[in-house]
Order: C-alpha cells, then structure tokens, then sequence
C-alpha cells in the first residue's frame, strides 16, 4: 500500500509542476534535499523486465529538464535528468528522457510542434513513449478529458486513444513488472527480439496490411520495414482523418 501512495504523490508533483508559466531556472527544477532518481533506480534494479538505462550527457540533461518545467524529485523530472531514455523489454518500449545515441529524441524536442508550440506553453497532451508497432504512450492534459495526469495508449491496431488509468508513475510500475507479452497479445511474432534489435530508438516498424484492418492482425503474414517514428506518427494522424475519427 505504501508503494502505491508514493507513485500516486509522485506522479501528481509531476503534472502539477509541468509546463507553468513563468519558467522557472534549472536551479529551481533540480531537487538536491529530495531527488527522485534513488526511488526510481531502485524501481529499475527491481523490475521483472529487462531495463536498459541509455547514458546522456549533463548539458542535454539540463536543457531537457529545463525546457520540461518539471523537477527532479518527480519520476518524470528524474529520468528525464538522469538517463538519456530507457529502453524495455529489449527496446520493445522507449521512454523519453533526455536523449542518447541509441534514441535521439529528449522527451521535449519530440513533444514540440506535436503538442505545443512554444516550450513555454501548457499542452493539452505529452508523448512520453512509444513501442516498436508504431503505438504511442501520451500522458493526458486535458485533451482526453477530465483525468489529468492519467496515460493513454494510442494503439496502432485501431488508431484509438485507449485509457489505461494510470499515471505516468503507474505507467512506469506497468512498464517495469507487467506481463507484456500479455498486453501486446498477438503482436508479437517469431523473432521479434532479433528484429528489434536491429532497430535504434528512432524507428518503429510499418507493417503492411496496416495493422487496423482486418488482414494485418496476423503478424507473422504481413510485410514490415524500419521507418523513422516521425514518419509513423504523422501516418497515424492521417490515417484517423481518413477513417473519421478525429472530431475536428
């Protein structure tokens, strides 16, 4: 019980903090008295699944945390400080942090000119990872209602925004110790791990039939090819505007 209350505080100083206006220095954002990276070291020494923690260097790691707004006594602060991402599961899972050579992208580089504009303005939404199938990881700001703080999954089987109600502390715990290979069912296909090595951080698999039709549920019948998660995303986009499913 005492574990779930701290993920609970924790991930609620991260929200609150993130994306204020004024911006507040980097001296303000690092917590020397209270740091947040010992729990989630911990966390990572713990986990059932393979975590592989990407170097970075103290200058991305500032610039990062500083354009961020969040403090390195949330988890989200303390990765983003810390580590230039984390790969799970082999590289299955990438989490944005402060980027690396194995994945280039800083969680706020990768979030600017999708969820906002300027560093300085609050988004709606934040894209805090993304797997190999071209699914992605957004941590709500009220673009997905009223449970802010809340992790949705983007599924790249039906271009859905899914809740997995939790917060971006859960979605670390889920990350770390949850069964994957029960929730990504089905799309896993023989040699996934050797595929998925071959890739770096700023790939995704394209896989054709799309995965959102009816052909391309089985995985080891469709083709796949290694293209640049930029290119994915901005597929997925068009994709729900085809389809309708976007409102606006």
């Amino acid at each position: 019980m005492k574990f779930f209350l701290i993920l609970i505080v924790l991930s609620l100083s991260t929200f609150k903090v993130f994306g204020q206006i004024p911006m507040r220095t980097i001296e303000q954002l690092i917590d020397i008295t209270d740091p947040g990276w010992p729990l989630v070291k911990q966390w990572i020494e713990a986990a059932k699944n393979k975590v592989e923690v990407l170097p970075m260097d103290t200058t991305r790691g500032k610039d990062a945390l500083f354009k961020t707004q969040v403090t390195t006594r949330s988890p989200m602060g303390a990765i983003i400080f810390m580590t230039g991402g984390l790969l799970i599961d082999n590289g299955w899972i990438r989490i944005l942090g402060a980027g690396s050579k194995r994945l280039s992208r800083s969680l706020p580089e990768w979030n600017k000119g999708k969820t906002f504009r300027e560093y300085r303005t609050q988004p709606q939404f934040l894209l805090i990872a993304d797997d190999v199938l071209g699914g992605f990881f957004i941590l709500n700001g009220g673009a997905f209602g009223n449970d802010l703080g809340k992790v949705y999954y983007w599924s790249p089987d039906n271009l859905e925004y899914e809740p997995l109600d939790i917060t971006y502390t859960g979605f670390l715990y889920f990350c770390f110790n949850n069964d994957l290979d029960k929730f990504y069912e089905g799309y896993r296909w023989r040699n996934w791990r050797t595929d998925v090595s071959k890739l770096t951080g700023d790939q995704v698999f394209n896989f054709f039939p799309y995965l959102w039709t009816k052909e391309g549920k089985d995985l080891n019948k469709v083709s796949r090819k290694a293209i640049p998660v930029e290119e994915q995303y901005n597929l997925n986009l068009d994709f729900r505007k085809q389809l309708g499913l976007e409102k606006n």
